[in-house]
């Protein structure tokens, strides 16, 4: 029988307004599927003590980064406090071609952008039950004053409704679940027609080689 080719990785951008729960149900995920990548984002702020190139950001010069923008290598960016952050596409592709799923963990606007760049890309919103929950989980953490909390909540709630830009909604209401639908997701795409169109010619092939 003949070899079935290495299939392209899929690229699967995630976001979901602050204590959605995307990094709880991320990590989780991660830790099942041994084949996923998730996307080291680049800056062009100076490294804070214990960073390192390559592993918490890729540290890049404004001109570099600004280079790169040009010429179509940054997937999305945005600027914050003077500085650009974003997410470089050449280690995206190059997983993604070694078969990999790589998986971005960015905001909206961002998701926007590479949704542009990379059509082929699956986004999933994760969304919090209520906001009566969102607010629960996020006073939970006692990290952060009243006002803090607040100005998170009223971003969400400009978040939310960009949901419907998304392909796939999942509800994170229990953890379990949430990742179970991440994973469904990810094996029904890599079922779609569009990403093995080669076989049915394939199958047919060994139909008559034998």
């Amino acid at each position: 029988m003949q070899k079935k080719s290495q299939e392209k990785g899929l690229l699967l951008v995630v976001s979901a307004p602050s204590g959605g729960g995307k990094g709880t149900i991320l990590q989780e995920l991660f830790r099942r599927d041994g084949n996923l990548r998730l996307s080291v984002s680049a800056t062009t702020r100076a490294p804070r003590p214990g960073e390192e190139h390559g592993k918490q950001y890729f540290f890049l010069g404004r001109e570099e980064f600004e280079g790169m923008i040009a010429a179509g290598d940054m997937l999305e960016h945005a600027q914050y406090v003077g500085n650009y952050y974003g997410t470089p596409r050449g280690p995206v592709e190059e997983w993604r071609g070694q078969g990999h799923d790589v998986v971005l963990e960015i905001e909206v606007q961002g998701g926007r952008q590479v949704k542009k760049l990379a059509p082929d890309c699956v986004s999933v919103f994760i969304l919090p039950p209520s906001m009566e929950v969102l607010e629960k989980r996020l006073r939970g953490r006692g990290t952060e004053p009243d006002e803090a909390v607040c100005r998170r909540l009223e971003t969400a709630r400009q978040e939310i409704p960009c949901a419907k830009g998304y392909d796939y909604i999942v509800y994170n209401d229990r953890l379990e679940d949430a990742v179970a639908d991440l994973e469904a997701i990810i094996r029904a795409e890599k079922r779609k027609y569009t990403r093995n169109s080669d076989c049915i010619e394939r199958v047919l092939e060994d139909a008559e080689a034998q």
